[in-house]
């Protein structure tokens, strides 16, 4: 069955599921939302860089929502999603000016640096962002429809699927263009690309801002699930799930990043019911095993091919005579 179909068929499963089976929404709108960060975590890991903070953008985001709702309270949730990327998108190319001049472990911990002052400063200004407690964000409409509880999250997660097959099938051609090509040569020989009259810097700027903006579209849809921000959805630990997720799942395609993410959503519901407690061990033992059994991630195990059996030379020379 070709890729392309085997995706709409899971896409079309996992809304069927949540109709079905309305417990599965929440769970399944939160492992596309991580899928959608770690999509953006690895248009950074194509280049060879691993953000510890790129949870900002999602926190940017989430206020984002959250300010405009206080201001206008009647602005739909599809405008406000929208204005949280844009958000997330500036605050991206204003931050990737100084981080892009950086690379490998200089370049992780000044974006975690840049995200834990945002996050000190979320907690200070009580008046203005309501410190550790967050905001509220009332359940706004969609597409100008007010729905009640159930049918805002069957909603919600039609939404986020459309959005995951877009924007996955977008990064994958982002990926096999010339401007994909020349992030992967930042990670093997940068050299080689100032040589070709290439701008690095340019390049990884580039990177950056879509990576901003992808994290930053999954932070505006959590907070629309969860009717909070808190200054969480930014902290270091956060971000890193997003690098475990997309290190899980495959960094190498569009696919990864979502199946790691439905790994990881189902490794704690799991855990959650049979062994609770130990949850992040598990998710740790699973990591492990899975770097140790295919480094590619998930989505590398699916597009293994099983080797030809080796033709013994006795037979093959018997059969001959």
């Amino acid at each position: 069955m070709p890729m392309r179909i085997a995706i709409l068929i899971g896409a079309g499963a996992c809304l069927a599921l949540g109709i079905a089976f309305p417990w599965l929404k929440t769970p399944a709108i939160v492992a596309l939302t991580y899928g959608l960060a770690a999509l953006g975590v690895a248009v950074m890991l194509r280049a060879g860089q691993i953000s510890f903070g790129h949870a900002m953008y999602a926190c940017v985001a989430g206020y984002t929502v959250a300010f405009l709702q206080r201001s206008w309270p009647d602005l739909d949730g599809l405008i406000l999603v929208i204005a949280g990327v844009a958000a997330s998108l500036a605050a991206g190319a204003v931050v990737g000016i100084f981080v892009v001049r950086y690379r490998e472990i200089f370049f992780g911990m000044l974006n975690l640096a840049i995200s834990m002052v945002l996050f000190s400063l979320l907690g200070k200004f009580y008046e203005l962002t309501g410190g550790t407690d967050g905001l509220r964000v009332a359940r706004p409409t969609l597409a100008g429809i007010t729905f009640e509880r159930a049918g805002f999250e069957t909603a919600l997660l039609a939404l986020i699927l459309v959005a995951a097959l877009a924007l996955g099938w977008l990064v994958q051609r982002f990926f096999k263009s010339a401007a994909g090509e020349a992030m992967a040569g930042v990670k093997t020989n940068e050299t080689r690309l100032e040589y070709l009259g290439l701008s690095v810097r340019r390049i990884l700027w580039n990177g950056y801002v879509l990576s901003a903006g992808l994290v930053g579209l999954s932070g505006a849809l959590f907070v629309l699930l969860q009717g909070l921000v808190t200054p969480e959805l930014g902290y270091w630990l956060r971000s890193g799930e997003f690098v475990f997720v997309a290190i899980l799942g495959g960094a190498g395609s569009a696919l990864g990043p979502f199946l790691g993410a439905l790994a990881f959503e189902a490794i704690k519901l799991v855990a959650a019911a049979f062994l609770t407690g130990v949850w992040q061990m598990l998710l740790g033992a699973t990591l492990i095993a899975v770097i140790l059994v295919a480094p590619e991630g998930i989505a590398g195990l699916l597009r293994r091919k099983p080797r030809p059996a080796a033709k013994n030379e006795f037979n093959g020379q018997a059969e001959e005579a």
